[in-house]
């Protein structure tokens, strides 16, 4: 595999995972009763524990985008 292919292949994860993380962040703040409700028909969860699971599950997965697919990608350019 050449260091090319594997730029534009971290470059492409990058974006969808940044739209994925975009879309979660779009539904947990403008549909978070709808998004509530559906989750409260499986599990009991309190509000605030909802809002602190995804809140954390935001983050963890924003860090993971960084670590895994930008910071890779962006030393890849600088040594090609």
């Amino acid at each position: 595999m050449s260091i090319e292919l594997l730029i534009k292949f971290l470059g492409w994860c990058a974006v969808l995972n940044i739209a994925l993380l975009c879309w979660w962040v779009f539904f947990m703040t403008f549909a978070h009763d709808w998004v509530y409700r559906m989750h409260s028909k499986w599990f009991y969860l309190e509000t605030q524990r909802f809002d602190s699971i995804h809140y954390a599950g935001i983050a963890f997965y924003k860090l993971s985008i960084i670590l895994f697919n930008i910071a890779p990608y962006l030393a890849l350019r600088i040594i090609s």
